[in-house]
């Protein structure tokens, strides 16, 4: 077995040469190695031994119930079921496939047998086969997954400076007006159009993404709030209390509170886009979407966006080190239905430090990868915010003078918070493309 802190190395260096980091790159005893140092889940995607070419492009269209596609993953499941036996001869399908899939042409499987991924990687029927739970991060922070889960009121915001008080009684953010916000919204504030944020949910204590989501002059709109993030599995059975789509962290909701927080009554900070529709979706416990149960999260969270015809943008303030085939997948099959996909390039937390290249999936050139700057040099990054060759908008976010980010939506009450990083950059990011 190889050790993490090498796994980590070779993603490390890899990172830094190409600005990213594939796991069907890898051998199979790396694979094998993070798969005992994770979870041991994998993501295995398949296709018919007939179609040789690349599906990419046309993974929106197939239809994974046809006798091809099933008569592969089939196959493929009694091949790694057979592996496994040889060092469990008790295992059956049921107790090592955590998640089933009703859409991408992928399977999520236990997976502990080296012989296994060798049967894996020569397969004409593997598209790709890698860990679906393993980054690379220092022992201390392995026990620390609460990467941004911050969102108490501000209390020191200062009028006329922080923000302006805007009809009816609502406060906009300093930075709208960098973007010309306030005169776009003599056209259009967003009627009409539903985005679907991706994210960790939004606090059902929050009443103005609630019973006040319509106020003032946010009216006729709707709000709808989901979760796609699975409970843990052990044997094939689920543990743990029951995932809502209500936000454990704070993050989700400081994004929707960005994007389309009501122009209310309340004094509340008001979103970009104030009369857009939108979707909520608890797809991750944090912005770290480091966890196998996370990149399941994420995954089903683009294919219920992409599958829904109403929904016109997807943004996502989230991401990780390592590509994830399963999650390229997934935005793959919500580009191909046509929508607008906005994400994060990336924020610093301490197992980035001197790297601060563009993390994936804004590394897709499926989406829009977008990244914060300051108000007084719109070339320079913000504090913690990641940039790079793929990076397609910058979003005005923090003060040089005094490190202050925008207003936004806080857990509970009508005291806003404020929230950096290339997260509230691609919300805004998001709230502008549905004044557009």
């Amino acid at each position: 077995i190889i050790v993490g802190i090498k796994i980590d190395a070779t993603i490390r260096s890899q990172v830094e040469a190409s600005g990213s980091f594939n796991w069907n790159d890898q051998s199979a005893s790396i694979i094998w190695s993070a798969l005992q140092h994770s979870d041991n889940i994998m993501s295995v995607g398949y296709k018919p031994d007939a179609i040789s070419g690349n599906i990419d492009a046309s993974i929106h269209l197939l239809d994974i119930q046809s006798d091809e596609w099933r008569t592969a993953r089939e196959t493929l499941l009694q091949q790694i079921l057979a592996e496994e036996q040889k060092l469990d001869a008790t295992l059956t399908l049921e107790k090592i496939i955590p998640w089933n899939e009703a859409v991408l042409p992928v399977i999520n499987i236990e997976v502990k047998n080296p012989s296994a991924i060798k049967m894996l990687k020569a397969s004409r029927l593997v598209r790709y086969a890698e860990p679906m739970g393993y980054e690379p991060r220092d022992v201390m922070e392995k026990v620390m997954s609460s990467s941004g889960c911050d969102n108490s009121p501000s209390f020191d915001l200062v009028a006329n400076s922080d923000y302006n008080i805007i009809t009816p009684n609502s406060k906009q953010s300093w930075n709208h007006s960098f973007h010309k916000i306030p005169q776009a919204w003599a056209k259009s504030t967003g009627a009409g159009v539903k985005v679907f944020i991706v994210d960790t949910g939004s606090e059902n204590d929050q009443e103005n993404l609630g019973s006040a989501f319509n106020q003032g002059l946010s009216t006729g709109r709707t709000i709808e709030k989901t979760v796609t993030l699975p409970r843990p599995t052990f044997f094939g059975i689920p543990t743990g209390p029951v995932e809502t789509p209500d936000d454990g962290c704070g993050h989700g909701t400081s994004m929707a509170g960005a994007c389309a927080a009501p122009r209310g009554t309340d004094g509340n900070s008001c979103g970009v886009a104030y009369n857009a529709n939108l979707v909520t979706c608890r797809a991750s416990s944090d912005v770290l979407f480091d966890e196998s149960r996370e990149a399941k999260g994420v995954a089903d969270a683009f294919t219920k966006a992409g599958g829904s015809a109403d929904v016109k943008i997807i943004s996502m303030s989230m991401g990780r080190i390592t590509s994830s085939s399963q999650v390229a997948d997934a935005v793959r099959y919500a580009y191909g239905k046509g929508k607008l996909i906005f994400c994060a390039a990336g924020t610093s937390f301490s197992w980035t430090s001197g790297w601060y290249g563009v993390i994936f999936p804004a590394t897709m050139n499926e989406v829009n990868a977008v990244t914060g700057v300051r108000d007084n040099s719109f070339g320079t990054t913000c504090t913690t915010c990641h940039d790079g060759s793929q990076t397609d908008f910058t979003i005005v976010m923090e003060k040089a003078s005094n490190g202050r980010h925008p207003l936004t939506l806080a857990m509970t009450g009508d005291i806003p918070s404020t929230v950096g990083g290339s997260s509230v950059a691609t919300a805004t990011a998001a709230g502008i493309g549905a004044l557009v």
